[in-house]
């Protein structure tokens, strides 16, 4: 590490004030602290040390979304090959998923990191190690065949509108892969919520409906089994299908404490529960449990519902976001029939409202501490 920190030295020079490529300062420092550790430390003032900081986090995160990258890269070539009626390898499917999956990752840092280079560069600033993680989800979110400018406007978009506007991240409301989700939902909607955009190039429009469309369309008895949809081997984006991977990548979240179980828990627990009541009272033939398989729910309770900057930060109110998320985002998929997965407005709905929650419960707390110190008083 000691030559790779020579000669990142040597270069780092060229960037320095007044040398001829300062201009592109913010993006070398980017490049420079993501491969080594940043020689800044602190000098005054009391601060905390700890060995964990943002970039550490943010490596953590992606590490967890290995496995569903990975599984998903497969299952696309997969899904590809069967819809068009081949039998092919392990490695076949993985390669075309991969391929599938490159271009896209590709233009999203590009259009997403000129613009937090740019704001960084123009702020004089250090550019957040935020964006490697929206990034990367982003691709993961999105259907494997989405015309790939669509993609770059939508992450410019989400990257501008709902981040640098706040002042970059950490200030930031309202999750960015999601918003970038959004965007081409309401303005390009033909490109995703189509049935048979679930699989790249398919050549059978029914085998490319995922089982959110299946069920929107009344094809129950093309509904996947339980065991399918667990292990992930269905049509949909390419991060979510499989619940196995979601689930490991869980457990790395909450092993490093990266995540709140909190709203990992209260988000599945609302959804289960409201997926049950709405089958028991014959509303919707799809139970609990298939509620929680289906879609981009389980990724979004995951990896979307507990991003640290656009949760809610106490306790209490961690629950309380989580099961409204939860319970929300069932209440969408059923009353709403133009648009099944309903996860993706309930996270960024609540998002709005998570300051509120947090307000809310410091202030019944406060209340309730200044009562039991007026009951003191009394008794004293």
């Amino acid at each position: 590490m000691s030559v790779i920190s020579h000669i990142s030295e040597k270069i780092g020079r060229f960037f320095e004030k007044g040398r001829p490529l300062h201009c592109f300062h913010s993006l070398w420092d980017a490049v420079d602290t993501f491969l080594l550790t940043p020689a800044e430390v602190t000098k005054e003032g009391s601060h905390i040390r700890d060995a964990v900081d943002m970039k550490r986090i943010m490596i953590t995160v992606m590490i967890a979304l290995m496995p569903a990258l990975l599984f998903g890269m497969w299952n696309l070539g997969y899904q590809h090959y069967l819809s068009v009626g081949m039998e092919t390898g392990f490695w076949s499917c993985f390669w075309y998923g991969f391929l599938k999956w490159l271009p896209l990752v590709i233009v999203t840092y590009i259009s997403g990191l000129a613009i937090e280079v740019a704001f960084a560069q123009w702020r004089g600033h250090q550019v957040a190690e935020g964006f490697f993680v929206t990034g990367f989800i982003i691709p993961l979110i999105m259907p494997p065949d989405v015309p790939l400018w669509i993609v770059a406007v939508a992450t410019a978009f989400s990257v501008l509108f709902a981040k640098e506007v706040f002042g970059g991240t950490g200030y930031n409301f309202l999750n960015p892969a999601l918003v970038a989700r959004a965007f081409v939902f309401f303005a390009y909607p033909s490109v995703i919520s189509g049935d048979s955009v679930w699989i790249a190039e398919s050549a059978d429009a029914v085998s490319g409906a995922t089982p959110l469309a299946l069920v929107m369309n009344g094809n129950m008895a093309q509904m996947p089994s339980f065991l399918d949809m667990f292990v992930g081997t269905i049509p949909g984006c390419i991060g979510e299908t499989s619940k196995i991977a979601i689930l490991l990548g869980a457990a790395v979240l909450l092993f490093t404490q990266v995540a709140s179980w909190r709203i990992m828990l209260s988000v599945v627990v609302g959804g289960f529960v409201t997926g049950t009541l709405f089958h028991t009272a014959g509303v919707c033939p799809v139970n609990g449990w298939q509620h929680l398989l289906m879609g981009g729910f389980l990724f979004g309770a995951v990896f979307m519902a507990t991003d640290p900057v656009t949760a809610t930060h106490t306790k209490s109110g961690k629950y309380i976001y989580g099961l409204l998320i939860g319970v929300l985002a069932i209440v969408i998929r059923v009353v709403n029939k133009g648009y099944p997965e309903g996860m993706m407005l309930a996270i960024l709905l609540m998002n709005i409202f998570a300051p509120l929650i947090d307000y809310c419960v410091v202030k019944v707390r406060v209340k309730k501490r200044k009562l039991n110190i007026s009951k003191h008083r009394i008794k004293l």
